[in-house]
């Protein structure tokens, strides 16, 4: 997501954190918490310690953040020394993999909560559990447990969402619906409240004449982008995150997951798409709904700040309550910040995560464009579609569910299932062959990974 930046001075960072909780890092490897048994908050009697942080907060206000916690940090605890390498997402992801295998591995890092990542790095034994950080700091109190799933792996990470703690993030995401203000009203609809109402908005715009709903496919990702969230209008949140972290005990061949596809299939059949979507690429589609070409586009926070820039205050953005009464989308976090089990001065790394995610940090965030995963709806801009994004992200995770984006499951999963609904949203395959292709990846997987 492109990011707004404003600029606050270090000092005024310094003094608004320095309520936060301080320190005591181990000296060498004798002393590491796995070792004593031991872990503190307390500073005292500690030297100089150079705390090594990779992160992959490159863009804008990600980067601006980064500088003004750590710089506040730093101030905090004069005798700490950051020693930060940042890098690309794509980059990141390449060279930490040879980094945790380096008797000098970073002490902090950031790791994507997927099991291609992070799932592989908690079999390597190579990210330190934090659990008794999290207790010792509140941590499970600071976070939803919808929110803390996508860092918990089992010891032997089989298990994806269950388990221990490994890491903690900073930004949320949220999918959900945008619209245009202008086009709503003049059909003269309010926002829907629940798929019951958006389903009858989609009819009113298609007998309108307008195009209900934007849709670009060409890439085949964005379709489960809409399919995630309707899904969870028709399938409980708990089956769906057993299907999308790849744990066992679930099934893609239920009469509720053949509802979910069926409902998509008919947007397509009632003509509530844009023509052609599987031919038409992701940013045509959200560029159509900007330049007035349809009322609502299923998609990802991260495309608010585009919009805006295109639709001014036009632009709207909404999670419709499923029918029993709470709203359930996919969604997400930035990805956690984790110990590696390289670190020697474990309190001193579970102290800088706490600093970076504190309730303090959050406001930070927001006023760096960003969108902090706690405190949301209260620290939401006063006006425009960042201030929709910021509630209706708070609202998904105090009062409802957010659900894991289905590409998680399993390794090739994320293949099998943009090719499954570009069958589906062109007609080759039925709501039942659908559910069947994915079903057979799924099963597959669990069943070699039990």
């Amino acid at each position: 997501m492109h990011r707004h930046t404003r600029l606050a001075a270090i000092a005024g960072s310094a003094a608004l954190l320095l309520g936060l909780a301080s320190c005591a890092p181990g000296t060498g490897q004798d002393d590491r918490p796995e070792a004593s048994g031991e872990i503190s908050k307390d500073i005292s009697g500690v030297g100089d310690v150079t705390l090594t942080v990779w992160d992959q907060e490159v863009r804008g206000g990600q980067n601006e953040q980064m500088e003004q916690l750590n710089a506040a940090f730093e101030e905090k605890y004069p005798n700490v020394t950051i020693d930060r390498n940042s890098q690309a997402f794509d980059d990141l992801n390449t060279t930490l993999r040879l980094a945790l295998t380096d008797k000098d591995a970073p002490d902090v890092v950031q790791a994507n909560n997927g099991r291609n990542t992070m799932g592989a790095f908690v079999e390597a034994g190579q990210l330190r559990p934090l659990d008794d950080y999290a207790e010792l700091y509140g941590w499970f109190d600071r976070y939803s447990p919808s929110i803390l799933q996508y860092s918990t792996y089992s010891d032997d990470a089989t298990v994806f969402g269950e388990g221990n703690l490994y890491g903690l993030p900073q930004v949320g995401e949220v999918v959900g619906i945008f619209y245009s203000k202008a086009k709503l009203a003049a059909l003269g609809l309010e926002v829907p409240a629940d798929w019951a109402a958006f389903d009858a908005a989609l009819a009113a715009a298609k007998a309108a004449g307008e195009t209900p709903m934007q849709l670009g496919n060409i890439e085949q990702w964005p379709a489960g982008h809409v399919f995630g969230p309707l899904q969870g209008n028709y399938v409980e949140a708990g089956v769906i995150t057993d299907l999308g972290l790849g744990n066992p005990g679930a099934s893609w061949t239920t009469p509720e997951n053949v509802a979910a596809a069926e409902a998509l299939q008919g947007w397509v059949n009632d003509g509530f798409f844009n023509a052609g979507v599987n031919g038409t690429d992701y940013d045509a589609a959200w560029q159509a709904l900007a330049d007035g070409n349809g009322v609502f586009l299923i998609g990802g926070s991260w495309l608010a700040a585009d919009l805006e820039d295109a639709m001014g205050e036009d632009v709207g953005f909404f999670v419709p309550n499923t029918d029993a009464g709470s709203p359930a989308t996919t969604g997400g976090t930035g990805l956690p910040f984790t110990i590696t089990s390289a670190a020697e001065n474990t309190d001193v790394a579970a102290a800088y995560i706490d600093f970076i995610t504190s309730d303090e940090a959050m406001e930070i965030l927001a006023e760096t464009g960003n969108l902090p995963v706690n405190r949301t709806a209260e620290l939401a801009p006063a006006s425009g579609v960042l201030a929709d994004v910021f509630t209706q992200f708070g609202n998904v995770t105090e009062n409802g569910s957010v659900l894991p984006y289905l590409d998680y499951a399993t390794p090739t999963f994320g293949e099998t299932l943009g090719q499954a609904l570009q069958g589906l949203l062109d007609g080759q395959l039925s709501p039942t062959a659908f559910t069947e292709q994915l079903e057979a990846d799924y099963s597959e997987f669990v069943s070699k990974n039990g």
